[in-house]
């Protein structure tokens, strides 16, 4: 069983939909319990930092999740979802994450003619070894909305990146049994498709594994 997690700061209909039309059977739940239980989180997200992780905090998610990713259970963070996988934030002041990949999260440097927030689609670019993106091809686009990015301590677990600013900017990161995309798979047409099967994919191949 694949959960959705319900923080309060995403709309999950497109997310829902995106896994329905793989032919997935998909459970929305803000319950600790359903969430602990799950093979499989998906975690969505929009808006600034500090609200996702008083959300996820409020609710009594963020123990369930890491306690998830510590039994090596498959957690895909999207957009804000993955910003709230990083150790902290620097949006607003500092704040602090759910700590699950090593690094933090900055706002976006943009050169002369690029805006920020980053919206739109962007030609993304595999930048490592990854489950969720093996089969992406360089150049793919998928669509954004962001004005911070993720800074990863490790390079080893930035998988993805766009051109933007003056350096890569990484966009899609994995350490082990966690990912996270900064775009919005289930607005990317069929690429974005490919990405969230791809996960579907991880976590059945971990469930079989563990059963």
């Amino acid at each position: 069983m694949i959960v959705i997690i319900d923080s309060k700061i995403a709309n999950l209909g497109s997310v829902v939909a995106a896994f329905r039309h793989l032919g997935e059977a998909v459970t929305i739940s803000d319950d600790p319990d359903i969430v602990a239980s799950a093979e499989g989180l998906v975690l969505p997200g929009v808006g600034a930092f500090a609200d996702g992780m008083e959300s996820l905090q409020r609710l009594g998610l963020d123990g369930p999740i890491r306690s998830a990713a510590a039994k090596g259970k498959p957690i895909l963070g999207i957009c804000l979802g993955m910003q709230l996988l990083a150790e902290e934030s620097e949006e607003f002041g500092n704040h602090k994450g759910l700590g699950l990949i090593p690094g933090r999260v900055v706002r976006l440097a943009p050169k002369s003619g690029e805006r920020v927030p980053n919206i739109g689609w962007c030609d993304v670019y595999p930048a490592g070894d990854s489950s969720i993106f093996c089969d992406i091809t360089a150049g793919t686009a998928f669509y954004f909305v962001h004005s911070y990015h993720f800074l990863c301590n490790n390079r080893e677990n930035s998988v993805a990146v766009i051109d933007f600013g003056h350096e890569p900017v990484t966009v899609a990161v994995e350490r082990g049994n966690i990912f996270g995309v900064q775009f919005h798979p289930e607005k990317s047409q069929d690429a974005g498709l490919g990405v969230l099967e791809a996960f579907v994919t991880y976590v059945k191949k971990e469930s079989c594994h563990a059963s």
